[in-house]
């Protein structure tokens, strides 16, 4: 691994920056780029769900990368630099692709983009798994969760206006010079042989029968479902209340994502220096009193604080939720078992976004940030579950 902890913790936040910034291209700004070359909001939606399936099979990718080391680099380096080299492949190329024309080998293209995103994502996981000792676990996913929102606060602030000054290919190219970033700092990486308590055996994956772990899945699903759900419906929310426009939505957006900056790095901080359990009931309080209070904005310069406050409890609560996964995986499976916890999350979000949007229609915006925000208290429920006494949880839990 690298020597210097700075250049470590500078790989690792570079890594998800990347990956923020492509992400948030494609989740905030690419149906504005189809629809402006004739495409219809059905194409966006069929794009949408046909690109993010890589993410979906990421369980199998940590599997590839755990049992296999590849051209004598590892088991990690190999497929972090083949992912981002795919990912600067595929932004290059789209250049040169009408996705009002060329519709399909659009959503190829970025079908494939997503998959090299998903395979260096998967794998950074494992190598900061492998070569993270437990009194950092919390620092390095506050640098990780606020490198991807970096990553947004980018693309949020600067994209829309290259694109409209100069092209959406400028956009791109830009994209591709940002996934190179961090590829000097991974090409430093060492890694060592791996030892035998680190040698993969699918008998780890017993894990999973454990109740801690289970209910560690669940909060992982629970926080993901609120958290997303709600986050979903702050611009439409200030939108419907002050008729803010899309450059001020815009602006909204960037002062999340500078809220979950902040938020992941004090997180990080305070998951290595208290216990997990007393983050996540901060977490927990954060995330029900920033919620709760979003119905009670009156004002624009109210709203600027409390969409701030909110990024910040959003970045808080991931970044406690995946220093907790970090330390409860089995090293045998390191980054297969992560990617399962991360997927049970994802499961939690397509919930969410789903049930947030069908009670907002149908109770209105206030009404539905009480109910997410209520839905913490669900977390308390599990909290004992999860930090059992340790004779009764797995080697890695506390």
């Amino acid at each position: 691994m690298i020597a210097n902890r700075t250049a470590r913790y500078s790989m690792f936040a570079l890594l998800y920056f990347s990956q923020g910034a492509v992400l948030s291209f494609f989740t905030a700004l690419n149906g504005l780029y189809l629809l402006s070359v004739g495409r219809s909001i059905a194409d966006v939606g069929l794009m949408g769900t046909i690109a993010l399936i890589p993410f979906v099979l990421k369980i199998f990718m940590g599997i590839l990368s755990d049992r296999y080391a590849l051209f004598g680099m590892g088991h990690r380096k190999p497929y972090i630099l083949i992912g981002l080299l795919i990912q600067t492949v595929c932004l290059v190329l789209v250049t040169l692709i009408h996705p009002g024309d060329q519709f399909p080998l659009y959503v190829l293209t970025a079908f494939i983009l997503q998959a090299g995103m998903a395979l260096y994502d998967t794998c950074t996981d494992g190598l900061a798994l492998d070569t993270t000792p437990e009194s950092e676990q919390g620092t390095i996913q506050g640098l990780m969760v606020g490198g991807r929102a970096l990553g947004v606060v980018v693309v949020s602030g600067v994209i829309g206006l290259l694109v409209q000054r100069t092209s959406w290919s400028a956009a791109f190219y830009l994209l591709a010079a940002l996934t190179l970033l961090p590829l000097p700092l991974v090409w430093m990486v060492r890694e060592g042989e791996r030892p035998a308590e680190r040698k993969f055996q699918w008998k780890a994956f017993k894990a999973f029968s454990h109740l801690p772990v289970i209910a560690l899945g669940l909060l992982g699903a629970l926080y993901s479902l609120i958290i997303n759900g709600a986050n979903e419906l702050v611009n439409p929310f200030l939108q419907q209340k002050f008729s803010i426009g899309y450059d001020q939505a815009g602006f909204f957006t960037m002062v999340w994502g500078i809220g979950v900056v902040i938020g992941g790095l004090t997180g990080g901080k305070i998951s290595d220096w208290l216990n997990h359990r007393r983050a996540t009931t901060i977490a927990v309080g954060l995330s029900l009193v920033s919620i709760g209070c979003l119905p009670l904005i009156q004002a624009l310069p109210m709203a600027w604080l409390l969409v701030g406050l909110f990024g910040l409890a959003y970045g808080f609560y991931e970044t406690v939720y995946f220093a907790i996964s970090m330390q409860r995986t089995d090293p045998h499976i390191a980054a297969s078992m992560f990617s399962i916890l991360m997927a049970i999350a994802n499961i939690g979000t397509g919930i969410g976004l789903g049930v947030s949007g069908a009670l907002a229609d149908s109770m209105d915006y206030p009404i539905t940030f009480w109910i997410l925000a209520g839905l913490n208290l669900l977390a308390l429920i599990l909290l004992p579950l999860i930090f059992q006494a340790r004779r009764n949880a797995l080697p890695q839990g506390s």
